[in-house]
């Protein structure tokens, strides 16, 4: 994959928040054990008027602010979620309207769970590779869904990342990538089926941890290169206990982690998760670094990828810093967020 990488970023996290305490009072749990043992102190909500497809188009508008470069030169957009807003009627569409891109594209919605957006970088690659286009757009965002009760409530949020795809003025070239994937079923959601489903317990060994470490090891494997070459590394973060066991089986530190686990303070944006924390890493890195991006999706599977930064990264500037919207934030109490979600059935939300 020499030659092709990252021309520009964008990212996008709704203001509202609803502490972890706020809902385990509601469903008369304990929020302070909760919280340490999911690593998990607040999460997003996305307005009653925010869905994948406004997060997505704002993320994709400051990636192409960011990277300079016209939306005419985009050839495909990818938008990888799991919480589209329509299940016959494509979200890639209407953001490829809504930046005034050109029709001359190819574009498609992607789901598997919550890697749906490095999948969508992957395809990216592929055809800047190959030739067959310019730039591609690869979006991971989600307003994640969580049962009422449910252990997913405290932790589905909402958010999403944007990557512009190509060869030219590159901030970070993506060396390889590499995928792991077998059909475990941890999580799903049949058709009709409002709020998904989840194997608990088995969500982890057999599911995430076996995906996460497998396909970070087989990559560094093949580039001969070890967790200390990195300096810093992003997994898909379902809670903020799983990132950090999973980079200590692999032998990574916190310092190289930290920069990127941003769940503790968001919840899991599924689909935006590991793009997200990858933004928060190019917002504080340097040129000449190394980064690992390992993503999961449920059912299951998982993405790497190896990332060098270039000297062009040096000239960049985010106009939306991760940190700055994870910290622009408004709380709101279990009655706002419950209509926000749509979890009030029966009642009209323009009331």
């Amino acid at each position: 994959m020499k030659g092709v990488g990252i021309a520009g970023y964008g990212a996008y996290i709704p203001k509202y928040r609803i502490r972890v305490g706020e809902i385990a009072e509601v469903w008369n749990e304990e929020g302070d054990r909760i919280s340490r043992g999911l690593g998990v102190y607040e999460k997003s909500v996305p307005a009653m008027d925010e869905d994948t497809v406004t997060i997505s188009v704002e993320a994709a508008r400051s990636a192409i602010k960011n990277a300079g470069i016209d939306p005419q030169e985009i050839g495909a957009i990818y938008v990888g979620s799991e919480s589209h807003p329509y299940s016959v009627k494509p979200s890639a569409t209407i953001v490829a309207a809504a930046i005034y891109a050109t029709p001359d594209l190819t574009a498609a919605d992607l789901e598997f769970a919550c890697k749906a957006g490095t999948a969508a970088i992957q395809m990216c690659m592929g055809l800047v590779k190959a030739g067959y286009i310019k730039y591609g757009l690869a979006i991971g965002a989600d307003t994640s869904q969580g049962k009422p009760g449910d252990a997913l409530e405290y932790t589905a949020s909402a958010g999403g990342a944007a990557y512009i795809i190509g060869r030219d003025n590159l901030i970070a070239e993506i060396e390889d990538t590499y995928s792991f994937t077998t059909d475990t079923p941890d999580f799903w959601r049949r058709e009709g089926q409002e709020y998904p489903e989840h194997g608990q317990r088995f969500t982890g060994e057999p599911a995430y941890f076996k995906h996460v470490v497998s396909a970070s090891k087989k990559i560094m494997e093949r580039n001969k290169l070890k967790p200390e070459d990195f300096d810093y590394v992003v997994f898909h973060q379902p809670n903020g206990k799983f990132p950090r066991i999973a980079a200590k089986k692999l032998g990574f530190s916190d310092d190289q982690l930290n920069a990127g686990l941003l769940t503790p303070l968001i919840g899991n944006t599924y689909s935006g998760a590991s793009p997200l924390g990858l933004a928060a890493v190019l917002d504080v890195a340097k040129p000449g670094q190394l980064i690992l991006l390992t993503s999961y999706g449920s059912g299951a599977g998982s993405d790497s990828f190896i990332i060098r930064t270039t000297k062009q990264l040096a000239k960049y500037k985010n106009i939306r810093p991760v940190m700055e919207m994870v910290n622009h934030k408004e709380y709101v109490n279990y009655a706002t967020y419950a209509k926000m979600k749509g979890k009030i059935k029966g009642v009209s939300l323009q009331r």
